[in-house]
């Protein structure tokens, strides 16, 4: 098995973090999945032009990431069909990166 980490690099518009971030403040039903590792949301500093985030998921093979993927997929499509929104969205632009974890290194003594 090889861990892999999934990013989620979301654009927003400028002052707009902030909003989108509340959405992470507790742990969802990704935490549950079997294989994921642990999650981590990252927030990019001095952007002028724009706000990013970056959603980052570690889990213990690319298997149970696609295995969650293909769930959130089709949660999300049933989701979005039985709601509208009229509030314009503040997301500019996402996308999905996935890396192998080649090297990971724990504090410890040498």
């Amino acid at each position: 098995m090889k861990m892999m980490k999934a990013v989620n690099t979301i654009r927003l518009q400028k002052g707009k973090a902030d909003e989108i971030l509340i959405r992470f403040e507790k742990p969802k039903a990704v935490h549950t999945f079997e294989g994921f590792v642990f999650m981590e949301v990252l927030k990019k500093e001095n952007s002028l032009d724009y706000d990013e985030l970056k959603i980052c998921t570690t889990w213990e093979d690319q298997s149970f990431f696609e295995k969650w993927l293909n769930s959130r997929e089709s949660t999300k499509s049933h989701s979005q069909s039985k709601e509208k929104s009229s509030v314009e969205s503040p997301i500019i632009s996402s996308s999905l990166t996935t890396f192998e974890v080649v090297y990971q290194h724990q504090p410890g003594s040498l």
